[in-house]
């Protein structure tokens, strides 16, 4: 039986978490709490508690390890450059469709997106994660999130250091995440970068259409599985990024493969989700 998932932001999606107690309590008082603005939030401190955050929100879920038939597909698409330049990437198991970001370069994918997507598609949307982290667009939403949540108020900032946060203010922060989106510019770059992610894998680009398709499908479909978290829930119009992705694709002299037609969204073993013979890597 999975743990509770807790609620979490793709920065791509929802991001949330509760206290815990690896992190720091501060007991700020009134009179040594400042307006807080984004400018007093370093990059290191974003990073830090992105750190801890991450290390809380994969204690509140089930990874998948050692043998488990997720673990070892993951292990297999991502050796290349998993826990390298900042990147480290996990499986949550569970049923819901999503994957997500945080600023100390963590992505988190999940079983249920796995059970959707190719080899192929599942990298391009792992690309797209590592281009929000690439790009400095996780870093920038948390910092935003802090800002504008009822956590600023609970932070002490003496000399331009940001206090750290306590439990209580943890939860807060998970709302203001939870609501936090990409401005369209972010979600097209960050597209972009999983296109050319896939392009310098040797994988056919196309790859990124499709598992926009996928989305846009389930998004118009009345019998989700259970529990669904749409992968691009907070990224308005799949089907136009499908086409811009299959556009840049034809224009670069890609094909689309044959038997990706359907651009089907049907849900079966993710751990064992179908790769196209004619993609290799």
């Amino acid at each position: 039986m999975r743990k509770h998932l807790i609620p979490v932001l793709l920065i791509s999606a929802t991001l949330g978490f509760s206290g815990c107690t690896a992190i720091n309590e501060v007991t700020a008082t009134s009179a040594g709490v400042k307006l807080l603005q984004a400018a007093t939030i370093s990059d290191e401190y974003v990073q830090q508690i992105s750190a801890d955050y991450i290390k809380q929100l994969d204690a509140q879920n089930e990874i998948a390890n050692g043998s488990n038939p997720y673990a070892t597909r993951i292990e297999r698409l991502t050796r290349s450059f998993n826990n390298k330049d900042g990147i480290n990437i996990k499986v949550y198991l569970t049923p819901e469709v999503n994957a997500f970001a945080t600023a100390d370069g963590s992505v988190r994918v999940y079983s249920g997106l796995m059970d959707i997507m190719t080899d192929e598609e599942l990298l391009g949307i792992i690309g797209h994660e590592i281009g929000h982290y690439i790009n400095h667009d996780t870093r920038d939403a948390f910092r935003n999130a802090l800002v504008t949540s009822a956590v600023r108020d609970g932070l002490a900032s003496t000399g331009g250091v940001v206090g750290a946060l306590s439990s209580s203010q943890v939860g807060a922060l998970g709302e203001a995440l939870s609501s936090s989106r990409y401005s369209r510019k972010q979600e097209s770059e960050a597209d972009d970068y999983g296109y050319e992610f896939l392009k310098q894998h040797g994988i056919n680009p196309w790859a990124m259409a499709i598992a926009f398709e996928k989305m846009q499908q389930l998004d118009s479909s009345s019998s989700t599985a259970p529990g669904l978290q749409q992968l691009f829930s907070s990224h308005p119009d799949s089907a136009a990024r499908a086409q811009r992705m299959a556009q840049k694709a034809l224009k670069d002299g890609y094909s689309r493969p044959s038997n990706t037609s359907g651009g089907s969204a049907s849900s079966g073993s993710g751990a064992a989700a179908s790769t196209s013979n004619e993609w290799t890597f």
